[in-house]
């Protein structure tokens, strides 16, 4: 009798124990979204959103196989306001984080995300403040650090044959990081540095500058409306018929060409992704981001998506169980997912190692702008920040 109320209570035991696995399992992991949906700037948190919800649709509402709740909300390209919200999610049990597409907001956010024990997987803003002496465990960035998006830039200046420059960016972290990075691998000579406000729209002064110093090309970095505004009112000036330009894709990204019409054509820009990539993981991603949108993806949404892939490795790795932080962040740094950019893997700083291209926008046979891929000019490329990470 007592073996068999023994018996019985085993039973209940595990059957109590598989209905706790179970609900726990079906529990959605909830990720925090942060990004930039309003100001002009918007259309970029547009697409980082659509990229990443494209990856969590395609696995009905879960990546790795593990149900994920996506909670996204604006920044509006406040520092403050993003810390905020951040503040908020993390007292709600949020851990998992990602989403900002601006450096100065990131930098604002991450610290309320790092201390609190939780992870934050960059989708894009790669400041260089989290990628040397001080990278976190708990911090990754899948698509670049800064730097690297503007190093590659200077080897194509070089490549290029320019020897007199010009550098514009706007005056914030990312900034300051591409101006850097330009420099670390650009051999001519920096005619000017002129740093301009992060939402200007009029640059009728520094086109002056520009004119009076006569360079052999300018590089600039400015994502969104200030870059629009900027590439209309340079070939407005005449000085993109004799002084060429040459940006980060961030700075002319699809969306922006398309904004910007004919003052694009003829620009160089560097990238690490390319829509015409021949690889059957980008193809796909190609095929169902028009089929699900409507337009053709940016560079933004195709590192959102590799993020979204990235995300549901560790996920799947961990089951789930975002308590395994330790074993969440070992399978996020394996990088076991296949990208839409071909090889990928995280340096030692839990950046990218990846390979950069040039791109030259011209027009197609049928006279519409696009993008045409040159060739690779930086492979198995790193930031120079890893050196100094102890990680």
């Amino acid at each position: 009798m007592r073996s068999t109320a023994r018996g019985a209570m085993a039973l209940l035991v595990a059957a109590t124990a598989v209905t706790a696995l179970t609900a726990h399992a079906q529990t959605p992991v909830r990720i925090g979204f942060l990004t930039t949906l309003s100001t002009p700037a918007g259309y970029i948190g547009e697409d980082e959103r659509d990229g990443f919800m494209l990856a969590v649709r395609e696995e009905g509402n879960k990546l790795g196989g593990v149900p994920v709740q996506v909670q996204i909300e604006d920044d509006a390209l406040k520092p403050a306001n993003a810390k905020q919200i951040a503040d908020k999610m993390v007292q709600d049990g949020i851990r998992l984080f990602t989403g900002i597409n601006f450096s100065n907001v990131l930098v604002a956010v991450a610290p309320t995300v790092l201390q609190s024990g939780g992870t934050y997987v960059s989708l894009n803003a790669g400041p260089s403040t989290y990628a040397g002496k001080g990278c976190q465990a708990g911090y990754f960035s899948v698509a670049f650090q800064n730097d690297s998006y503007s190093d590659s830039a200077g080897i194509a200046a070089n490549e290029l044959g320019y020897k007199r420059m010009v550098l514009l960016a706007p005056n914030y972290q990312a900034g300051r990081d591409a101006l850097n990075g330009f420099k670390s691998t650009y051999k001519g000579e920096v005619l000017a540095e002129i740093y301009t406000k992060l939402e200007q729209s009029d640059f009728s002064v520094e086109l002056a500058r520009i004119r009076e110093l006569k360079p052999d090309a300018v590089f600039q970095f400015h994502p969104g409306g200030a870059g629009i505004n900027l590439a209309k009112q340079y070939a407005n000036s005449g000085l993109a018929a004799s002084v060429p330009m040459l940006t980060p894709i961030y700075s002319m990204d699809r969306r922006m060409l398309a904004a910007a019409g004919n003052a694009g054509n003829g620009y160089y820009v560097t990238a690490s992704w390319a829509a015409d990539f021949d690889n059957p993981t980008n193809k796909q991603f190609v095929d169902d981001f028009v089929k699900a949108y409507g337009r053709m993806p940016t560079d933004y949404a195709a590192t959102s998506y590799d993020t979204a892939r990235l995300i549901g490795s560790a996920l799947k790795a961990v089951g789930g169980d975002l308590g395994q932080t330790d074993a969440f962040r070992a399978a996020l740094r394996k990088a076991d997912f296949k990208s839409v950019r071909g090889k990928f893997r995280f340096a030692n700083n839990q950046h990218p190692v990846q390979d950069w291209y040039l791109l030259h926008i011209e027009p197609d046979a049928g006279g519409k702008l696009g993008y045409r891929t040159v060739k690779a000019i930086a492979r198995e490329h790193g930031d120079p920040h890893a050196r100094d990470c102890p990680l």
